[in-house]
């Protein structure tokens, strides 16, 4: 379809796939996936501008246009079948969408302008620009060009590459083939559809439905026409207002009436719809702006050094200024004959100035082509280079086996190359708990009716010989999922409603089954008489809750928008659902109306213990509440997760009022969801308690080896999570993220004045702990070994006065000397803001991981971002770093490749930063002993090949391959991991290290053969022969004496380049026209020439060897130590020896 054009019609249909699917029951379950989708229309010119109203999510009141007043002004109009009408006001935007970066017109431009965006770029181009001047000319222009030339074209690669998956992407999906109406016919076209995330990172059932007024239309059969008032396009996928004029009547439109974009159908083989959104304007393309940008830790502090180094390359030029104008002063009288510079020169019969431009201006271009002989003092390969080791240490973390999720049939994903290393430095773990600790699979365990607490007994579970079933049409239908029972509670929910007790066991149950948005979805069996009912709804609680009425004999067989049909105790039963009120966040609890066969109404409600009990009927029944809430304490204690239910039968009256504020809340275009939500708070309310339920929610399998692990290589855990506080404190304790030996901090306030004295109190708690406990060693600084451990507890009503005020800062103060912080019932804002608490007042780095929508900001928030792709979906996922299926994979992926990644990462750094510094400071020392002219005695092509070829590859393949220390050893000793809290790989004293050891190993490269030649006649070309031959050998062999593990590639890779190098210097010299002809071939016949490569592979390396070896021997680090020990692994797995690691500790902040 054109996209350019408005579109014939507004409909759009799924290949229908057979009638049957038109039935009463008009509810549409769908399933966020790639599957076949719900298809939405092209509207119009993709030149329009961009839309820009969005909303921070579900809970947000502030920004979501589904939850303001919307006038004629804010709407968007569509007429059903009438585009001509639709379109004569706007153009809306077409459905063919593009998500690729560049087209071949802008990718040149484009990409340049992106990548010199890198300083050094910028840099490297000017020198390319300075040695195209005559005056500055010190390489030839060819050469000059190729080391930016080679960086730029290899990221450009990259670059075009990636793009092209995404341009090949767009086809396939905007070529799709759909059904849409024209001429009251359904004609294929292409769809120029995108492909589609999946927006709430929901994997479960959603039920969407369509209203009955428009249920039996058949647009091929009848002239369909109307006229939908909606919002704008926004980038809430929760909220959707709108009202739809059909056949003179006016019909709200809400969330469950609009299928959003990369929704499949369940239950319904197909669906006709009218696209309200299309392209960039649907939900999809405006939620899909992607995490921010993120920098690793390592690549900024490396920018400092890199600053150093241009100063030392502006120390360096100056010096060769200075000392090129002392020179030519002093050889002022000598100028006009010199070789070099000739100043006069008599060719045409006169006196005339002749290469030379005055002292003045020969001290400039001085300095300038200091700068370009210099250059390489910047490594611009190192940042190509890291690129590449980054993409290689990618590939293996995706390749671990270790972290590969069989139950999600799932690998690892690193969907950020550019901060691998900061895995290896993480001292903050910011962790949600259900779902990223537990499983989030719910199972019921026990419930709390009419002040009786039914977990007492034991439980059996049920065969599915013995187990409840109801016959439908002479069909079996089963739960497809076994609950324990309760013997004595299933007695009584089998007797009826005779006996009071058994009704509140009735009614609690139908409550359970009824009060829920769960789908029941038939499933075949091997047995053509059994079927089995499987329940998909958007919550795990619901599904336990609704399988464990099902066990209990209180089946959900059937459910429509209009009715539900319940099986109880056998027998059928049809409820009518006059309404629905569901869940959100600021009520924190549901209800549904429904009509009961003896025509009585009754509304039944269930949600949070904190919103139920302020609506219950303290009237009635004190004793049980009080009783309920003692059990309610004791089942949080397990870690169980509660749920209070209640209800009431409404007279005549109050059904009429609220049908008829319900009718008109649902009607209203402004103001609806403030209405409904009035609507809902009206009706729930004084109600009858019926009991509460728990349900467990288990851990994953390894959390708590995973948590202790991380806290022996000192990692914090804090937990931040939704649930009560007993259940959150019980989780604690189960995961071992809290034990019996800290003392716990609880702070719960109602105000800024109690949240200041609690933190002010906990924090003088804290010191008495660290002056009771600890100990003085013989530095006079406090150990902080034999501390007691404490941990705090906060809830989230507190955290509303702590953050964004003045006690953030006590609160900082109090939880840096904390082991634990765990906080309770907190928002998903206020998980971002704990995060940038720590994040932006010290300088360690944080990660968040967690499973749901409610953790992206957090995620985002934090230094690295982990995604869990569990049962809460993909959205955590999609706004992640990097994603896997189980928590306890975060053990292998910081322990293991974090560290790896780290080590080698910051090595490779300080290996880049040596290996140029050396052959630079070559060609300085040779500036010194040329008068200062600039020539160099190494071939240009040899200087440009240098990082190119001779070195580049040994230093990848090492960062890629090299392990400092094995698997086993890293998670067997999580201690290792504070090498990177320590910055042991990477640090100030380091780099000052290897400068000096590149000056000296520079020195010595210059001045053997100098000494060694000094009186021959040996040419420029032949010592620089010499000298290249020798810098490539030793920053190699430098490299060798580094390398840990040895494999064939790591042999090729160094004594490859090696041999590359003579190679490539052979093939030079073997050229005419270049300078240096045969000069290799001259010199390496001398038995001197080989005699000064040994001396200078020698004498440059034995002080590093000879400090690498009284280091280890003396002062060894924890690493080290540990590398030793590899190599007597058999005494270590008798036990023969022991392995004792300094401490990780942490200074006590005041």
């Amino acid at each position: 379809m054109d996209s350019k054009t408005p579109v014939e019609n507004l409909y759009s249909v799924e290949p229908a796939l057979n009638s049957s699917s038109r039935r009463s029951n008009f509810s549409i379950p769908s399933k966020a996936s790639g599957g076949n989708s719900i298809r939405e229309v092209n509207f119009s010119d993709l030149g329009s501008k961009p839309v820009r109203y969005g909303s921070r999510g579900a809970d947000s009141d502030t920004y979501s246009t589904s939850q303001k007043e919307i006038n004629d002004e804010d709407a968007r109009l569509v007429h059903i079948n009438d585009p001509v009408k639709t379109n004569e006001r706007f153009e809306f935007a077409g459905n063919s969408i593009q998500t690729g970066k560049y087209s071949i017109l802008t990718f040149l431009p484009r990409n340049l302008f992106e990548q010199f965006h890198r300083v050094a770029y910028t840099y490297f181009l000017v020198i390319v620009v300075l040695n195209q001047l005559p005056q500055l000319a010190v390489f030839s222009r060819e050469a000059s060009f190729m080391p930016l030339t080679f960086v730029l074209l290899v990221t450009a690669v990259k670059d075009a590459y990636e793009d092209f998956r995404r341009h090949r992407s767009d086809r396939i999906e905007n070529n799709t083939l759909a059904s849409v109406l024209v001429n009251d016919q359904f004609q294929q076209k292409k769809w120029k559809n995108i492909q589609t995330i999946n927006l709430d990172g929901e994997s479960n059932l959603k039920t969407r439905y369509a209203k009955q007024e428009t249920l039996l239309k058949i647009p091929e059969k009848e002239k369909v026409t109307g006229l939908i008032k909606c919002e704008k396009p926004n980038r809430n996928i929760y909220g959707f207002q709108a009202n739809m004029e059909v056949d003179g009547k006016r019909l709200s439109l809400g969330p469950s009436n609009i299928i959003l974009r990369g929704c499949e159908l369940k239950i319904t083989a197909w669906a006709v719809g009218v696209a309200v959104y299309a392209g960039r304007e649907t939900k999809a393309m405006l939620n899909s702006s992607g995490a921010p940008s993120k920098r690793s830790r390592l690549e900024t502090h490396m920018n400092f050094e890199i600053i150093f180094l241009s100063l030392f390359l502006i120390a360096l030029c100056t010096v060769v200024s200075v000392c090129a104008a002392v020179w030519l002063r002093r050889h002022r009288d000598k100028l006009d004959y010199l070789p070099f510079y000739r100043r006069k020169h008599f060719s045409g019969g006169e006196e005339d100035n002749y290469n030379y431009y005055g002292w003045g201006l020969e001290i400039f271009f001085t300095f300038l082509m200091s700068v370009i002989v210099f250059q390489t003092m910047i490594p611009i390969s190192l940042y190509i280079s890291m690129e590449l080791v980054r993409v290689g240490q990618a590939y293996f973390m995706i390749g671990d086996t270790q972290m590969y999720d069989e139950s999600s049939q799932s690998r690892f994903q690193c969907r950020a190359l550019n901060i691998n290393e900061d895995l290896g430095q993480i001292k903050y773990v910011f962790s949600d708990k259900t779902g990223t600790l537990t499983e989030n699979k719910m199972e019921f365990q026990c419930a709390s009716i009419w002040g009786k607490d039914y977990s007492g007994g034991k439980a059996m579970s049920q065969d599915q010989e013995d187990g409840y079933f109801v016959q439908v049409d002479g069909k079996v239908l089963r739960p497809k999922m076994k609950v324990k029972t309760d013997p004595e509670l299933l007695q009584f929910a089998r007797s009826g409603k005779e006996m009071k007790e058994c009704g509140h066991i009735h009614d609690f149950f139908l409550a359970l089954a009824a009060c829920n948005t769960i789908v029941p979805l038939i499933l075949d069996t091997p047995d053509p008489t059994v079927k089995l009912i499987d329940y998909q709804g958007e919550s795990p609680d619901e599904q336990a809750l609704v399988y464990a009425a099902a066990a209990y004999g209180f089946m959900l067989i059937e459910r429509t928008s209009g009715h539900i049909v319940i099986g109880i105790q056998g027998e059928r039963q049809r409820f009518s659902v006059l309404g629905l009120h569901e869940f959100d966040s600021d009520r924190k609890r549901m209800s549904v109306i429904l009509g009961f066969p003896d025509k009585s109404v009754k509304v039944f409600v269930k949600g949070a213990d904190t919103s139920m009990f302020s609506v219950i009927d303290r009237s009635l029944k004190i004793n049980v509440i009080h009783t309920t809430e003692t059990h309610l304490y004791s089942y949080s204690s397990l870690g169980l997760r509660t749920l209070v239910v209640g209800m009431k039968e409404l007279s005549t009256s109050e059904f009429e009022d609220w049908h008829s504020a319900y009718e008109a809340a649902s009607a209203a275009l402004m103001g609806r969801t403030t209405l409904l939500r009035k609507v809902a708070n009206n009706i729930e309310n004084n109600l009858y308690l019926l009991g509460a339920s728990g349900i467990e929610d288990k851990l994953q399998q390894g959390v708590p080896e995973a948590i202790e692990s991380l806290r022996t290589a000192g990692i914090k855990v804090w937990v931040l999570t939704g649930d009560k506080q007993e259940t959150a404190i019980s989780i604690g304790y189960s995961s071992k993220l809290l034990t019996s030996k800290m003392t716990p901090i609880i702070i719960n306030s109602n105000s800024k004045e109690s949240c200041r004295k609690s933190l002010e109190d906990a924090i003088i708690m804290c010191k008495k702990f660290t002056t009771i406990s600890g100990t003085t060693n013989n530095t006079g600084r406090t150990s902080r070994a034999g501390l007691t451990p404490v941990a705090l507890i906060i809830d989230g009503t507190s955290l509303v006065y702590i953050l964004d005020s003045e006690l953030e800062e006590r609160l900082f103060q109090l939880s840096c000397n904390c082991s634990v912080v765990l906080c309770c019932r907190v928002a998903p804002l206020q998980k971002a803001g704990i995060v940038a608490l720590v994040k932006n007042r010290t300088l360690d780095m944080t990660l968040a991981i967690g499973d749901g929508a409610n953790d992206v900001s957090m995620i985002q928030m934090a230094d690295v971002g982990v995604g869990i792709s569990g049962q809460e979906g993909r959205q955590a996922v999609m706004a992640s770093d990097f994603a896997m299926g189980q928590f306890r994979f975060l053990v292998p992926l910081l322990l293991v490749h974090g560290h790896w990644n780290y080590q080698r990462m910051g090595y490779m750094i300080l290996y880049n930063f040596y290996r140029n510094a050396v052959f630079v400071l070559v060609s300085f020392w040779y500036v010194l002993f040329t008068c200062f002219t600039l020539t160099t005695a190494i071939s240009e092509w040899s200087g440009v090949l240098y990082s190119v070829i001779y070195t580049s590859v040994p230093t990848i393949v090492v960062a890629v391959l090299d392990k400092d220390l094995s698997r086993r050893t890293l998670l067997k000793y999580p201690q290792l991991y504070g090498a990177g809290h320590k910055q042991e790989c990477y640090n100030k004293k380091l780099f000052w290290i290897t400068m000096i050891d590149a000056f000296w190993q520079s020195a010595v490269t210059f001045f053997i053969p100098l000494l060694a030649y000094w009186g021959s006649t040996i040419d420029a070309s032949s010592i620089g022969d010499l000298w290249t031959l020798a810098v490539v050998i030793l920053v190699n062999l430098h490299l060798a004496m580094d390398v840990i593990r040895w494999n064939w590639i790591t042999h090729a890779a160094i004594w490859g380049s090696i041999i590359a190098t003579f190679i490539c210097v052979i093939i030079i010299d073997a050229i005419p026209s270049l300078i240096g002809y045969w000069a290799i071939f001259e010199i390496a016949k001398t038995r001197l020439f080989w005699l000064c490569l040994l001396a200078i592979i020698v004498a440059a390396l034995i002080p590093r060897f000879v400090v690498k070896v009284l280091y280890q021997l003396y002062t060894p680090c924890d690493v080290q130590i540990a590398r030793e020990a590899e190599k007597f692994q058999t005494q270590i797995e008798s036990g023969a020896v022991e392995i004792e690691m300094n401490p990780i500790l942490d200074p006590p902040r005041s």
